[in-house]
């Protein structure tokens, strides 16, 4: 039998996306797997949220409706340096996401990626950050 996680081992994760149904299957499937997920669908509902809790890992869109990932990226990292953040990408924007490494972003991930994948870089970034 798996001993259940003790609350300072859950990974407490912002995950930003503006696609609703991705936010909501992606949530449901990483809290299933251990971690403590916020989904907002907007850059500034991040931005908001952000300045009220605290997050080990951020997972942000790079296309985004109201803000562009780059710049949730650039918010965040004036915001709380340590914290990693992780970028999403797809339509194949990865040189944008290159971009973000230059801004601070731990890594980028192209979408679709798979849960496991995702789940990895999480765990990744938070342990280097504790260090």
């Amino acid at each position: 039998m798996e001993d259940s996680a003790r609350p300072e081992d859950i990974i407490r994760v912002l995950l930003v996306d503006d696609e609703e149904g991705f936010v909501d299957v992606v949530k449901k499937r990483m809290n299933r797997r251990g971690m403590d997920v916020t989904a907002v669908t907007s850059g500034g509902e991040a931005v908001a949220v952000l300045r009220k809790n605290d997050f080990d890992c951020a997972v942000v869109d790079l296309k985004m409706e109201d803000m562009d990932g780059i710049d949730v990226l650039k918010i965040f990292k004036k915001m709380v340096p340590e914290m990693p953040v992780l970028i999403l990408t797809g339509h194949g924007s990865e040189k944008a996401a290159r971009q973000g490494l230059t801004h601070g972003a731990y890594d980028y991930l192209t979408k679709p990626c798979e849960l496991p994948e995702l789940l990895e870089k999480i765990r990744e970034a938070v342990a280097q950050t504790a260090r």
